[in-house]
């Protein structure tokens, strides 16, 4: 009991057929229910792929196979070589009588959560225990379609040309101005947490590197508190030079439309498991202006003033409106950050764009401004000041190519493959404002 020692996995759940009857296996997970029936027990074996039904005949066995198995309890960590008997009858069409069973770890009773899914529980619940939650089938199947999804996200930039990139997390000054950054003590001077990898990918553009990518966290001091902010999170970003916005659009259209493919192709079980249809959109996305955007929001009983940001009550409206994915494009200069190129033939209006599906905004990106004096005008007007800026702006002095690109947040994506209605749901371990552990 409790010992390892020489024994290794031979099959996950989902490697065992009927057609192995007779052949004898280890197989190694968690108890994830058990049966104790008199003279037979029935035990449920949980891995990552799924679940595998072991059955203990009293008279089949050896007394200390019997009276180990009747001492299991749930969520124990178990390990047991045994027989493949084909049986028309079981789950899978086959069951395991064991030879030996070893209980490699106890869990403490009573659990204090269920990772069999048959009680239901709150989500902050579920949060405080986390480590015990991600055992769920359910909320194991959405991890693996994330893990699929960054996969796939990867696969198109790689197949684009695109190189892959890791900036500093830890910066001197704000990316875009503003207050919503989160200060820490940098030996003797303050620094701050990045919001974004915004100013280190246009460095890199000044550098030559023509396209570049990166998947990493970012850090919001928002103090909100809804079903669709964090104040970390994962970050899909792209650079690219020598390209306008709708360069950028295509890019953004085909990773999120290679995504869905991908997933329909290779993670049916998932989808299953988490009863999902996934509908793959057709490209390319539609477009409207913000323009366009504002009118569809008045005409809907809702007021709003060109030059506003979209209030939630005018996104429900865009929601109900436009179905699936959809881009806002030629937004107002002032709206956005410093760094955006404002049209050339009306620079009240800027060369940016959001994806949204329905009510959702999930990415936000748009051509740069890649001349030196006109993005200091940028950094003034936002109320900031040019020499905190040094390093950056200076890479604009020395050939800077026209470039564009966007970021994506990974895990509202994942809301909308998955079809959540909490965004804690598509992290590991969520942090927010009133959560910091575990």
């Amino acid at each position: 009991m409790y010992i390892l020692g020489d024994w290794r996995r031979t099959h996950f759940s989902n490697e065992i057929t009927p057609e192995m009857d007779g052949e004898e296996i280890i197989v190694m997970g968690w108890t994830h229910s058990i049966r104790k029936l008199g003279k037979l027990v029935f035990i449920i074996l949980r891995d990552r792929e799924g679940t595998v039904q072991i059955v203990v005949p009293k008279q089949k066995v050896s007394e200390e196979v019997f009276t180990t198995a009747k001492s299991v309890g749930r969520e124990d960590v178990i390990a047991i070589k045994g027989k493949v008997v084909a049986n028309e009858k079981a789950p899978a069409g086959f069951e395991i009588i064991p030879v030996e069973i070893r209980i490699l770890n106890k869990a403490e009773t009573p659990l204090p959560l269920d990772p069999s899914e048959k009680v239901p529980a709150d989500i902050d619940t579920r949060l405080d225990r986390r480590f015990l939650d991600l055992r769920r089938p359910k909320i194991q199947a959405l991890f693996r379609l994330r893990s699929e999804m960054l996969k796939s996200v990867r696969d198109t930039f790689y197949n684009n040309g695109f190189i892959e990139v890791n900036t500093p997390k830890l910066v001197a000054s704000a990316t875009e101005g503003g207050t919503e950054l989160f200060p820490i003590s940098y030996f003797d001077r303050e620094a701050f947490l990045g919001q974004s990898p915004q100013l280190y990918k246009q460095m890199m553009m000044a550098a030559g590197f023509d396209r570049v990518f990166e998947i990493g966290p970012i850090f919001r001091a928002e103090e909100h508190n809804t079903r669709r902010h964090l104040n970390e999170a994962i970050s899909i970003d792209c650079e690219m030079s020598f390209s306008d916005e709708k360069d950028a659009m295509n890019v953004l259209e085909n990773v999120v439309h290679n995504v869905f493919v991908d997933l329909y192709e290779n993670n049916q079980k998932e989808l299953r498991t988490l009863d999902i249809n996934l509908n793959v959109q057709e490209t390319p996305f539609p477009r409207v202006t913000y323009t366009e955007a504002v009118d569809i929001v008045n005409s809907k009983g809702i007021d709003m003033e060109w030059g506003e940001d979209f209030s939630r009550a005018a996104e429900k409206i865009l929601g109900d409106s436009m179905e699936g994915f959809y881009f806002i494009t030629e937004w107002p200069t002032e709206t956005r950050p410093f760094y955006t190129l404002p049209n050339q033939e009306n620079p009240k209006i800027c060369k940016a764009f959001d994806l949204m599906y329905k009510d959702l905004e999930i990415s936000s990106g748009a051509q740069r401004n890649h001349k030196y004096d006109l993005l200091v005008e940028g950094i003034k007007r936002m109320g900031l000041n040019p020499e905190g800026f040094g390093t950056y702006l200076e890479a604009f002095k020395y050939g800077m190519p026209p470039h564009a690109g966007w970021g994506m947040g990974a895990e509202r994506f994942m809301m909308i493959i998955t079809c959540q209605e909490n965004i804690r749901e598509c992290v590991l371990f969520p942090r927010d404002r009133q959560r910091l552990t575990p």
